[in-house]
């Protein structure tokens, strides 16, 4: 884990890139990957002074590499989703007048009332999230509300575990920001509103008219609604940089610091989706990135407010079982060859006879199930494939399952709609065939090294406009376009449409009756 920084020209070209890595560069918080794992390996926390630090150190390397801070016109940025800061009593007066003498850490060391932060790798809030269901009406009920189900990493239940465990703490707690507003305070020498899009991975904001659920926020903790602000629109300009960096510094007193956001919706700007659009990265798990006009939330996937359109929304799904899954069938059935793989695909028909899989080694989450399940075209189950059609199955199986649950929460493909995939299979053209052809979309690629970072430096640039009713895209129209992969096949569609189907009756089935094939 990392803190990066990212600056670009009118023209969009990348000028500079640094980064500061938590565990090498500041070793005295001793983290591993950024965080702590509590001795009950469920709670995981990182520090927030290291946070702090981390931009002291990152600011410090700019300045020696000569780094021109006055011709910064605005700066975004975006933390870890779900992750919360915990400010003192009397923390706003210190924000409010820090010392330009004085790196930050050492002028906000006694800011925090919670030291190290939950974040989005801590799963110890299983009671709090059940709670929190239970007092909306379950958890399709608190879907429909905030967008997602209670899960233990969301902000609510986190908020929910402090108060219970620690009263006194929250008590003493003035302000509570998400990482993004955190970071966003840090340079606005002032508390940062949360915005819409990270605010509705809380469990707290309501998604329809983006404002604070207070049945959520009371079922949490007393007096919320006061600790934690009211929320802004993602492109807000929320002020000019603090004295503090221009006088230590040398940014412009005219630099805007537009609102900060969470890493997915950063990446969703760093993309350039628009409507219609799907960004799926297919790395060790599967996410998929929607942009969606009309949501439907369920109890899987996250409905979010869109971070570059404050009309619309996005949604993402995770799989579980992506790439090692793709690379165990690789395994055990082209030799451990790509290029053996990719032949078993294109030698096999779009559709594969009707013969369709299941693929889950671990435990899946979209939808909740382990194991192989093979069926034959008679939707029988069968212990075993021949193994081009197996390889098959696997990547048909899994693209429909993403279609089939997208489309679950509100997604409709529409005739503009392209497909941009990310991650270590984007490189194999046969594996994005069949993703083409399930979709019936083309498919495009696109360079996302620093997806989250970028899209902080476009938002910046929007930010200054934003209210002019000029949108993102045209903002980013300069920016490098996604390279055209491949086309959906003439037949595409009817081969898939009934397939589809099928596959979402047997995924039932398989949740119903679990035993797996193999």
């Amino acid at each position: 884990m990392k803190l990066k920084v990212t600056a670009v020209d009118e023209q969009l070209r990348v000028t500079y890139e640094e980064n500061v890595h938590f565990d090498t560069d500041l070793p005295e918080f001793r983290t591993q990957g950024g965080v702590y794992v509590h001795s009950d390996r469920l709670t995981v926390t990182s520090p927030v002074l290291m946070w702090v630090k981390a931009l002291d150190v990152i600011l410090e390397k700019m300045k020696s590499s000569g780094f021109n801070f006055a011709q910064v016109k605005a700066l975004s940025g975006a933390g870890q989703q779900h992750g919360s800061v915990y400010w003192k009593e009397g923390a706003h007066h210190i924000l409010k007048n820090l010392s330009p003498d004085l790196p930050l850490h050492q002028s906000l060391k006694a800011c925090f009332s919670v030291s190290d932060s939950p974040i989005w790798m801590d799963s110890s809030t299983a009671s709090q999230c059940f709670s929190l269901e239970k007092t909306v009406g379950g958890a399709q009920q608190l879907a429909n509300i905030t967008g997602s189900r209670a899960y233990e990493r969301f902000t609510g239940n986190q908020i929910a575990k402090i108060y219970s465990q620690n009263p006194e703490v929250y008590i003493q707690t003035e302000r509570i920001t998400l990482v993004s507003s955190f970071a966003a305070s840090l340079f606005l020498g002032d508390y940062a509103p949360i915005d819409y899009s990270d605010g509705s991975g809380m469990n707290l904001l309501q998604i329809c008219d983006k404002r604070w659920s207070m049945t959520c926020l009371n079922a949490c903790a007393p007096g919320l609604e006061e600790k934690l602000g009211h929320t802004v629109p993602s492109s807000s300009v929320l002020g000019s940089i603090a004295p503090y960096y221009i006088q230590r510094y040398g940014f412009s007193p005219d630099c805007k610091v537009v609102a900060f956001t969470g890493d997915n919706p950063a990446s969703l700007a760093g993309m350039r989706l628009e409507e219609g659009d799907i960004a799926i990265s297919l790395g060790t798990s599967d996410t998929l990135f929607l942009w969606i006009q009309e949501p439907m939330p369920a109890t899987e996937g996250h409905i979010l407010c869109n971070p570059v359109d404050s009309r619309a929304y996005m949604a993402l799904l995770c799989f579980k079982n992506g790439s090692l899954m793709r690379e165990r069938i690789r395994d055990d059935c082209a030799s451990g060859s790509w290029d053996e793989f990719s032949k078993a695909l294109t030698s096999t028909v779009t559709g594969n006879n009707g013969n369709l899989g299941f693929y889950f080694d671990v435990m899946e989450i979209t939808p909740e199930a382990v194991g192989i399940h093979r069926f034959n075209k008679d939707n029988k189950k069968v212990p075993d494939f021949p193994k081009e059609v197996e390889i098959r199955a696997l990547i048909e199986g899994q693209f429909m399952a993403k279609r089939i649950h997208a489309e679950k929460l509100g997604y409709k493909i529409m005739p503009k709609t392209r497909i941009l995939a990310t991650g270590g299979a984007s490189h194999n053209k046969e594996i994005l065939q069949v993703l083409a052809d399930v979709f019936n979309t083309p498919v495009y690629t696109i360079d996302t090294a620093n997806s989250a970072c970028l899209g902080c430096a476009y938002r910046a640039i929007h930010g200054l406009v934003a209210e002019t009713s000029v949108s993102l895209a045209d903002v980013v129209k300069l920016a490098p376009a996604p390279r055209l992969v491949v086309t959906p096949a003439a037949e595409a569609d009817e081969v898939y449409l009934p397939l589809l189907e099928r596959y979402a009756e047997l995924e039932q089935k398989v949740l119903c009756n679990p035993t797996s094939s193999g």
